[in-house]
């Protein structure tokens, strides 16, 4: 029985490393062809030769123009980048809260996390000015952020509202209110500014560069890996609060702190791509149905897939009507309400 139990850990342990190193390939070859495709086509051997020049200076000679090797580094590498720096955000904030609050139904845009930072976004970039720097758009987006999360749980405190079910609607309800707020802020704000506005609102990866993806890295590196760490109790909290508490953990706290958590990830990730709804509702789903229900895997697949998914919906976003940008949240938004509607659906059934 030993020996048995041995060889299933061990096919198991394969079969993660397999999906891993598949999915990793998977990600790599996306990015590649996200910095290939667009208004102007580009071979991959030219993506490879300016990503080889570029990290190592002079081992290629380049046979490029330099227009093509701006496109390419200056453009296309950083927006696929910090397309996969959000996708992988949301999907692991995504995970993070279906299991804390136990609804299938839970990621930061429904429960208004999303709404939150992108009323810091706003007030930002029309009323108090970038005082802190670049660094003052993502602080108030996740101060937005964690606002909203806390208004989620108070709200859900005093209408008594314990179910998973009933916590969602606290959060679409402090949505509406927070995006209204928003609405005020644009209304009262310059006009001239409006445009600005309009990327937060629909969601959009085309002002992305190099010095934007410190503070993503920053942020989804050390938290995410905190959010792994806590895979055991994430799983004692699906099973029920009266499971987690007699395992040590104090729900209510770590609830919060999960919340905190996913602000902090939402909010600055809302601060360079805008409002991209549905991501952390989807990739959760589809990574139990391959992997399980084990936190210990959902998180990081949640985080490869949600990565997987955002460039190839920025991929469709920059194609369907090219030369122009579709905003992305359009693509997310179409694609994730046929999927809600499927996932309701079949918890019918």
């Amino acid at each position: 029985m030993s020996d048995q139990t041995t060889t299933a850990a061990n096919t198991r342990r394969l079969h993660l490393g397999a999906a891993a190193t598949t999915g990793l390939a998977v990600l790599m070859l996306s990015i590649a062809l996200a910095v290939a495709v667009g208004a102007v086509p580009m071979p991959l051997s030219t993506v490879a030769g300016v990503l080889a020049n570029k990290l190592v200076p002079g081992l290629i000679e380049p046979s490029w123009a330099a227009g093509r090797e701006a496109i390419v580094w200056d453009l296309r590498f950083p927006r696929a980048l910090l397309a996969a720096l959000v996708g992988a955000g949301l999907g692991m904030v995504g995970a993070a809260l279906q299991a804390v609050t136990r609804n299938p139904l839970a990621d930061p845009h429904l429960l208004g996390i999303s709404s939150g930072a992108a009323f810091g976004a706003i007030l930002a970039l029309l009323h108090t000015g970038l005082f802190l720097g670049l660094l003052t758009v993502p602080l108030l987006a996740f101060g937005g952020a964690l606002v909203a999360a806390l208004l989620v749980v108070a709200v859900a405190h005093v209408a008594g509202a314990t179910s998973a079910d009933r916590l969602i609607l606290a959060g679409v309800a402090v949505s509406f209110i927070v995006m209204a707020g928003a609405n005020v802020l644009i209304f009262l704000g310059d006009p001239r500014a409006t445009h600005m506005v309009v990327f937060w609102m629909l969601g959009g990866l085309g002002l992305a560069q190099w010095t934007h993806l410190i503070w993503p890295i920053l942020v989804l590196v050390p938290t995410g890996l905190w959010l792994w760490s806590r895979s055991p109790d994430l799983n004692a909290m699906t099973i029920g609060d009266e499971t987690a508490a007699t395992l040590g953990i104090a729900p209510a706290r770590f609830r919060l702190q999960v919340f905190v958590a996913g602000a902090l990830i939402t909010g600055v990730m809302v601060a360079f791509s805008g409002i991209i709804g549905f991501v952390g509702l989807m990739m959760p789903h589809i990574v139990r149905l391959v992997m399980g229900g084990n936190n210990l895997r959902v998180l990081p697949f949640s985080a490869l897939f949600g990565a997987i998914f955002l460039i190839w919906a920025d991929i469709a976003a920059r194609l369907v009507m090219a030369p122009e940008d579709m905003p992305i949240g359009v693509v997310t938004g179409l694609i994730g309400g046929v999927f809600f509607v499927a996932l309701l659906s079949r918890r019918r059934l």
